[in-house]
């Protein structure tokens, strides 16, 4: 197998691509033929060492893949050579992976491989955050930061599924119109326009019910300043690199809550919930509320490009990895 590989903390452009051994699944694991892996802003964490989860050195990285069964351990139930599925494990950046039966999903079948590798961090991160942190209901106003990277775009998707008004904010006219293809209502420049400002008079005064904040750094308080009387804040990310210190006065102030989404914690902790969600999403996309975006695709080789995409925060929408037969 083909395999791109952490050896010490720090910068992507260290990593290296190796040649391993084939794996062999444990008892309760299946092996997939990985297809296509997502790339997500805490990979770039993991790599660095800066991530809440350090694993460790050796490690391949990667959590979100797509791809195909090749093997089933001996007490595998629901899942058999063949099947085409949809995986949240770390070690996705190689040809091969192994994962236990319960962090498998089948993938729908009108979704291509790139886009089964962009759909279950990203969408679960999204609906997770929207359905159980942020309670969001139809006519609510949500603002979303960062809206056109994945997290962002997958927000916005399912806001609308949901029958929420969506404010879009970017940084620059391509992100904006990128957000509005994705479904957004209205839009605001956090470059050229005050946030704060322009998200109360695009709610006539009275402020976003839901903040879905996946940026972080000075936009944050900003946006927490945007928020209605007993509005909700989300905590998603860090994207802008730097972590908030908001003013605990304001939630007082606003009656409003600021709430950490943990996708990844949660799964662990409440699989049948989680399987429950990814079936709603499913069920979306085969009612036509939405279909997940084409991704950026960059074969494993040129993971130094895609990994920039991510860095330099110019991704539109979801970059993915995938593992082609010449590598």
């Amino acid at each position: 197998m083909r395999a791109l590989i952490c050896n010490n903390f720090g910068s992507f452009e260290d990593l290296s691509l190796e040649d391993l051994p084939d794996l062999d699944p444990l008892a309760d694991e299946v092996i997939i033929e990985v297809k296509a892996a997502g790339i997500n802003f805490p990979d770039l964490l993991t790599i660095r060492g800066e991530y809440q989860y350090k694993p460790s050195l050796p490690f391949i990285p990667g959590t979100e893949i797509s791809g195909i069964v090749t093997r089933v351990g001996r007490s595998i139930k629901s899942r058999k050579v063949g099947d085409e599925v949809i995986a949240v494990h770390m070690g996705g950046f190689a040809s091969q992976i192994a994962v236990p039966e319960l962090g498998t999903f089948l993938k729908p079948k009108h979704l291509s491989f790139e886009q089964g590798a962009g759909f279950a961090t990203t969408y679960g991160t999204a609906y997770y955050a929207l359905k159980q942190r942020g309670k969001l209901q139809p006519l609510e106003t949500v603002l979303i930061l960062g809206a056109a990277g994945g997290v962002g775009v997958a927000a916005i998707q399912i806001a609308k599924a949901i029958g929420a008004r969506v404010i879009a904010a970017a940084s620059t006219e391509e992100k904006l119109n990128f957000a509005r293809k994705a479904g957004a209502d209205l839009c605001v420049n956090y470059i050229h326009e005050d946030l704060k400002q322009r998200v109360k008079e695009l709610t006539h005064g009275v402020g976003a019910d839901l903040v879905y904040d996946s940026v972080g750094g000075e936009l944050s308080e900003k946006a927490f300043r945007a928020t209605a009387w007993d509005g909700r804040f989300l905590v998603i990310g860090f994207a802008a690199g730097e972590i908030a210190k908001i003013p605990l006065n304001l939630p007082l102030l606003k009656g409003a809550s600021l709430i950490g989404v943990n996708w990844g914690g949660w799964i662990g902790r409440d699989s049948n919930a989680s399987h429950q969600n990814f079936s709603e999403l499913t069920d979306m996309i085969q009612k036509g509320f939405f279909s997940p975006l084409k991704s950026e695709s960059y074969p494993l080789h040129d993971y130094k490009h895609a990994f920039s995409k991510i860095a330099n925060r110019s991704a539109l929408g979801k970059i993915v990895l995938t593992m082609t037969p010449t590598e």
